[in-house]
């Protein structure tokens, strides 16, 4: 036998990929204490823990308006599956935390989507899984975002278009105003 048929057999390791986003980051840099430069290990019995208070926290933010423990990852593996998840859980007293649009309370929790969008306050993160079959422990990759993750989306103008399809818009460009017409004079 060779050293590579004696060989354990590699696992893949379930990585959860964070991109965040803050509008003042270039002021005030809130993610200075965050490795935005290589995959980090978190044994699977951990909470990663995210906040101001770095005696707690794994990942910090550098915020007064955040909380000291502002919410955690837990990392398991649902009943009678070989599937592994996140379960996310708000540990704010002050702030809410959405999960794409579902709203979290103080120690609220729910799965994590595999692919979702985390806000509390000005902050924005996009967490991605990649699924992996390790049992003993985690990866996770932080990237930074440089626009927002949430665009503001720009609904159209609310104002009623008339029967005969012709936009008011297009008489006041015209420089006309529009006029009422009995639908009998047609």
């Amino acid at each position: 036998m060779t050293s590579l048929e004696e060989a354990e057999t590699e696992e893949t390791v379930t990585c959860l990929h964070l991109t965040f986003y803050h509008p003042c980051q270039d002021e005030k840099m809130v993610f200075r204490c965050l490795n935005f430069c290589k995959r980090e290990q978190v044994r699977a019995d951990e909470m990663a823990k995210f906040g101001r208070d770095s005696s707690v926290c794994r990942y910090n933010l550098m915020d007064t308006r955040v909380s000291r423990i502002q919410f955690s990852l837990q990392f398991y593996r649902k009943l009678h599956t070989l599937e592994y998840c996140f379960e996310i859980k708000n540990l704010s007293k002050k702030t809410k935390l959405t999960v794409n649009q579902t709203e979290l309370s103080y120690l609220n929790k729910i799965d994590l989507p595999w692919k979702c969008i985390i806000c509390f306050g000005d902050y924005q993160i996009l967490a991605e899984i990649q699924e992996g079959e390790s049992v003993d422990y985690f990866e996770t990759h932080l990237h930074l975002a440089e626009a927002p993750i949430l665009q503001e989306k720009c609904l159209p103008s609310l104002q009623p278009i008339p029967e005969n399809g012709i936009s008011p818009s297009f008489f006041l460009s015209q420089g006309k105003s529009p006029t009422e017409i009995d639908e009998n004079e047609l």
